[in-house]
């Protein structure tokens, strides 16, 4: 869909996350009922002339991402004055989250809200769009490579080498994500070598390379897996996601700050027969929807993510510590090391690495010179020194 169609977004209210409906209702339902706030302000429409599209996401019941899926739903719902209809399950309604992918390939589902670490198993590559080797971008920069510097046209590249029958749009610029929760503050790499650590994606592949023992699971399986000793630290997302699912139960450091996901965002799909189905009116309020949401994704994370900290801070009496710059460069090193070595074993993967770092070089080199010091902004207003 080119970038030059013209769509405004509206913008709507406070998402609560839904619960998961029955697999036998969900694979049998047919056209959706249009009501509530889905039909204000349009004409009426009638059932027949409904396209409705089944979508699940990739997050259990609690998780605020599930918030972040609706919002994407409720603007293309509204949008499209009932003549859209998304029905939108959580994690483990029809299928488990590492599946989501190949149900949307095989037509399982129409659609749906994951990740691209979630199927870096098909390709290393995967993981690349999205959380990948540090070159100097965040995710909003990284978000600007996908749709106005090649990225999109080579993860369709990689779709059409391992047959996933989808379209894939991105949104969501994830803040970094945390090295993750603890028994006690990881101050020195060398604590890492031999610890159960949970991740996924390439992240997996980082913290072996710096010794880890690493198992990779869904949100929802994590503290299940620490109870039963499968694993004894993790990350997850963020303070919200991780606190909603009760991290701060089961151990007390939360350490701030990593290079292993420092660029994430979610990858919004749809089967691509269901896609090219559409009229090319609605296809564009699909695509603008996923712009839309891009922006108040995260608004709505950062009404959540700061005060939840504070929560677990004041609360919880979590220990919230700043990663050491030591584990930064420890993994900056890991990163050559294992960049190099994926680069070698696969050219695609070397021409996405590349493709990035060229983008990267001039934006960040802009960037970096002109941006303000809001850390000592902050500092000088609250007169609070922050960890370094």
């Amino acid at each position: 869909m080119s970038d030059e169609i013209k769509c405004k977004s509206s913008v709507s209210k406070k998402m609560e996350p839904k619960q998961p409906m029955s697999r036998r209702k969900f694979l049998t339902a047919t056209a959706a009922t249009v009501g509530g706030a889905a039909t204000i302000g349009f004409p009426m429409v009638s059932r027949a002339e409904t396209i409705t599209v089944k979508m699940q996401g990739a997050w259990s019941a609690t998780d605020i991402i599930n918030e972040f899926a609706q919002e994407f739903v409720d603007r293309v719902n509204q949008m499209s004055g009932g003549r859209l209809h998304i029905d939108y399950l959580v994690g483990g309604a029809v299928v488990k989250p590492f599946e989501v992918t190949d149900a949307v390939s095989k037509g399982v589902l129409d659609a749906g809200h994951t990740v691209p670490v979630y199927w870096y198993n098909k390709s290393k590559a995967a993981s690349l769009f999205g959380s990948g080797p540090i070159n100097g971008m965040d995710a909003h920069m990284t978000l600007s490579w996908i749709y106005r510097g090649g990225g999109l046209e080579l993860y369709r590249e990689l779709l059409e080498k391992l047959g996933l029958n989808y379209v894939g749009f991105f949104a969501m610029p994830y803040p970094t994500q945390p090295l993750g929760w603890f028994r006690k503050p990881i101050t020195d790499a060398k604590q890492l070598k031999g610890l159960k650590y949970r991740t996924v994606g390439l992240a997996a592949d980082l913290f072996e390379e710096m010794g880890a023992k690493v198992t990779q699971l869904p949100g929802g399986e994590i503290v299940p897996a620490l109870e039963r000793g499968v694993i004894e630290a993790f990350e997850f997302a963020n303070p919200t996601s991780d606190s909603r699912f009760g991290a701060q139960k089961v151990l007390k450091t939360y350490e701030m700050g990593s290079f292993h996901q420092a660029m994430e965002f979610e990858e919004i799909i749809i089967n691509k027969n269901k896609w090219d189905s559409l009229p090319k009116d609605l296809q564009a309020i699909w695509q603008y929807g996923v712009e839309a949401a891009n922006s108040a994704n995260y608004w709505t994370a950062m009404a959540n993510y700061p005060k939840d900290l504070q929560t677990l801070i004041h609360k919880d009496k979590v220990n919230v510590v700043r990663t050491p710059k030591s584990i930064f460069k420890a993994q900056l090193k890991a990163w050559d090391k294992l960049t190099k070595r994926l680069s070698d074993e696969d050219p695609f993967f070397k021409k996405v690495v590349e493709s990035q770092r060229a983008w990267a070089k001039d934006l960040c080199y802009y960037w970096f010179l002109n941006d303000a010091d809001f850390k000592m902004g902050y500092e000088h207003v609250f007169k609070t020194k922050l960890p370094v």
